[in-house]
């Protein structure tokens, strides 16, 4: 039998591990986690040329809500089929940076990866009609998955290089830009081609996507710039592939060879890039010489004068105009103080028995003038 010192002692034992341990109840045990990724599902693919360019958020949390500790690879998942569930042979990895826990305060962060995968000429040609699947496949520092992320399909048709003599040259009239035509390759089904240009301000930055042309009309002419403003230029080839039935990605464009039906899937893709062709569009040219230009005396009973009008200069950076006079034997000289903003004047400096000859020219914002205008004359009668 116990002694009555040795009942209180385990009592008090008890008690305090009681204390100690809270006396929680004890729970079903949870299991380990298999610290798997959850997949992927924002990827996304833009192809340029022979490579496709792929984007994703790197998943921070296990498929059992957990915190990603540590990740392994990323493989690059790549088929033909309209669909698949498995990575098979990738085509790629990627191994992202390790990921540090996370706190509450970081629980939103959001980390992106990116990959580009180069396509084979073979592949092209072999499927131009066709597109083809990308997946990535986040594995754990174990070399486990669970799963592919959301599928992406791109077109395979094949794109060509860009002309490698793109010229951006300023002139009065505009930016004129012009390419040698690149020679096209064996002629394929429900193929073509098409030249995209495209602007940057350096100024301000974006690209602004100009026209598109179609060779042999190898030359553009933008006149939706700013004069004194510094661009670049750039083209590249677009191919236009009318796509097997089924495949997707679509896109709102006339078809290739013939017109368009519900059942029409055209795809483009665009090629690489020329260099790009910098200019600074400084103004040194004049507007066009006005013409037209008629003087009327008039002066019948009020002081005599002479009315001056001319066609209207149609430049849009036009400031004004300046009006000449000279008389027999002189010399043309300017006679009005200020530019002139209407093609119209009225000289009220005349004398009786005296014969003006009168001149024209433009000027722009820049002070660019013109050459002036043929001269039309008027003889003052002495009344």
């Amino acid at each position: 039998m116990r002694s009555a010192r040795q009942v209180l002692s385990l009592g008090a034992v008890s008690t305090l591990m009681c204390f100690l341990g809270s006396c929680a109840s004890i729970g079903p045990p949870v299991p380990p986690s298999l610290e798997l990724p959850k997949p992927a599902s924002d990827l996304r693919a833009i192809r340029k040329g022979g490579r496709v360019f792929l984007t994703w958020t790197v998943p921070l949390q296990t498929i059992d809500r957990q915190n990603v500790r540590h990740l392994g690879d990323t493989n690059i998942c790549r088929s033909l089929d309209s669909a698949f569930s498995q990575c098979g042979t990738p085509v790629g990895s990627f191994r992202a940076e390790s990921v540090p826990m996370l706190h509450k305060q970081h629980r939103d962060l959001k980390l992106q990866a990116s990959y580009a995968d180069t396509l084979s000429p073979d592949l092209e040609q072999q499927n131009a009609t066709r597109t083809i699947g990308y997946a990535v496949e986040v594995l754990n520092s174990r070399g486990r998955s669970a799963g592919i992320s959301n599928q992406v399909r791109v077109p395979l048709a094949p794109t060509l290089p860009p002309p490698v003599d793109f010229k951006a040259d300023v002139t009065s009239e505009g930016i004129l830009l012009t390419w040698s035509c690149v020679a096209l390759p064996k002629t394929l089904p429900d193929i073509s081609y098409r030249y995209r240009i495209f602007r940057r301000s350096l100024e301000k930055g974006g690209d602004l996507r100009l026209g598109e042309v179609e060779c042999p009309a190898n030359r553009f002419e933008d006149h939706s710039f700013e004069w004194q403003k510094s661009y670049e230029y750039r083209i590249a080839i677009v191919t236009f592939a009318k796509l097997e039935t089924g495949n997707e990605p679509c896109s709102a464009r006339p078809p290739v060879g013939g017109p368009v039906t519900s059942a029409d899937c055209i795809a483009t893709v665009e090629g690489d890039d020329s260099p790009a062709q910098r200019v600074f569009a400084n103004d040194v040219y004049p507007p066009a010489v006005p013409s037209g230009l008629q003087a009327v005396f008039s002066g019948s009973g009020q002081p005599a004068f002479v009315d001056l009008l001319w066609a209207p200069d149609t430049d849009a950076d036009l400031a004004g105009y300046n009006v000449f006079r000279r008389e027999e034997g002189g010399q043309p000289e300017k006679i009005n103080t200020t530019l002139v903003k209407t093609p119209a004047f009225r000289d009220d400096h005349v004398a009786p028995g005296k014969t003006y000859w009168y001149s024209v020219s433009a000027v722009d914002m820049r002070g660019n003038e013109s050459a002036r205008s043929a001269q039309s004359s008027e003889q003052i009668p002495v009344l």
